[in-house]
């Protein structure tokens, strides 16, 4: 317990020893979508390179709405941590455990029975609209798997451990890469196979993590008992997690959205904004691994009382990760065509990448600061505040904008990329304004209640 506690120590360090894990399973995690796409862009037909693009995005949607409502679990831990009461934490880990494995049965029917229709929703082109649902079709009927990562990530963080998912899904990660060789290659299954290796390791890393759960000594104990509905505990989760899950859903539409509106373009185009996307998801892991981390961080010293504590994590945060954003904006600005070359063949599709990466690259920059300021409120328990933020970004700006451009310069993927950071800046304007105005209300310097 004490060596995950994170309300010790050098302030800088602490926070960089718990982010660092967090950065490498999500580099692993983004290895399923990416090696899916890559092996399927060198060894099945564009028509499945592009309905993994397609169905990945809603996929990976799906599961970004699941790890920013597990954010109530990963909070609720980490106050309950930081203020040294562990039968809060192993009552609340008990109440998600409910929740979660409700959502996980309505979205396993849900999903195989409607997987055509939301391929058809996001205008996956013709030519891949069988690939797409096969695609949305296996990954839901593995959903739970998916699901139960995600909560147990966000237990294992709470508790201000980023290592033991590091281990987990670095396996899980192996197992995905022999299963796409097999079933793309060997069974030439293609974006179906591509579905049924992202489950299959999703399920490893599941089982792997209940063992480690076992085994492992916790700072509290969770027996049998525990794992219940309990109303003053959802309470909680739902009041931190729903409205961040809800933030995320919409924000996930409006990058769809964009994902529908360029594969109404043309084949090329939808799967060059699938590699586009792909590889973006590598550039922005720093920012990623610093909202999560900042999430846990700031709820243990919160929960401990050392609100000044949390806020120099914040401004060392922002430093550091804006730092890493301008490598990872250099890299996509110059070297665009170099990163789309991995997932691609095609050299229409690697041009077509390579142009939505430069209008990317300003964005690496803004996420650092962005992703910050949004773990830090979602640790402080003003998660409304980061839905508001979050729907003004994504459908007062995102969203116009992408319709707007999508009907200039033909079609162009470096103008529809623009959109991004432009929402990027509106939304970091929010964030400094909210944090400028608790910061008043709260004369004592007592950010959170």
């Amino acid at each position: 317990m004490k060596n995950n506690r994170l309300t010790e120590g050098n302030i800088l360090s602490s926070l960089l020893r718990f982010a660092i894990p967090i950065f490498a399973a999500l580099f692993l995690q983004a290895m399923y979508g990416a090696v899916d796409l890559l092996v399927v862009g060198k060894f099945a037909k564009i028509a499945d390179q592009s309905g993994v693009a397609t169905g990945s995005m809603f996929t990976t949607t799906f599961a970004n709405v699941i790890t920013c409502f597990a954010i109530g679990v990963t909070v609720l831990i980490g106050e309950a941590i930081g203020s040294g009461r562990g039968e809060r934490a192993s009552k609340g880990i008990g109440t998600g455990i409910v929740i979660f494995l409700v959502m996980a049965v309505i979205a396993t029917v849900l999903l195989i029975i409607c997987a055509e229709r939301v391929a058809v929703l996001m205008h996956a082109p013709q030519d891949a609209l069988t690939q797409t649902t096969q695609y949305i079709r296996v990954c839901g009927a593995g959903i739970v798997f998916i699901i139960a990562y995600n909560v147990l990530g966000a237990i294992f963080r709470g508790i201000g451990d980023s290592k033991t998912p590091l281990l987990t899904v670095a396996i899980a990660c192996v197992v995905n890469i022999v299963g796409d060789l097999i079933f793309i290659i060997v069974f030439h299954m293609g974006a179906a196979g591509a579905a049924l290796a992202t489950v299959l390791a999703q399920a490893v890393s599941v089982v792997i993590s209940l063992a480690i759960i076992r085994c492992k000594k916790l700072p509290f104990q969770l027996k049998k008992s525990d794992i219940r509905w309990d109303a003053i505990y959802a309470k909680k989760i739902f009041s931190i997690g729903l409205p961040v899950a809800l933030q995320e859903l919409l924000v996930g539409i409006s990058f769809i959205f964009i994902q529908s509106t360029v594969n109404a373009i043309g084949l090329i185009e939808s799967a060059a904004i699938g590699v586009g996307e792909k590889v973006c998801a590598f550039l922005m892991l720093v920012a990623s691994a610093y909202m999560q981390a900042m999430a846990a961080f700031v709820a243990q010293n919160n929960g401990a009382g050392k609100h000044d504590r949390a806020k120099k994590a914040l401004q060392y945060g922002i430093q550091t990760a804006f730092a890493a954003g301008l490598m990872m904006g250099l890299l996509a600005f110059f070297g665009g065509s170099l990163l789309a070359g991995l997932f691609s063949n095609d050299l229409d599709v690697i041009t077509a990448a390579h142009s939505y990466l430069r209008a990317y690259a300003i964005d690496c920059l803004l996420t650092a600061i962005l992703f910050c300021f949004i773990g830090y409120f979602n640790g402080c328990e003003r998660t409304m505040f980061v839905m508001v933020q979050g729907i003004v970004g994504a459908f007062g700006i995102r969203v116009p904008l992408v319709m707007l451009f999508s009907h200039i310069g033909n079609g162009s993927l470096f103008l529809i990329g623009l959109a991004t950071p432009i929402s990027s800046v509106v939304q970091i304007t929010l964030c400094i304004t909210a944090f400028i105005y608790y910061e008043r209300k709260n004369k004592k310097n007592l950010f959170c209640d």
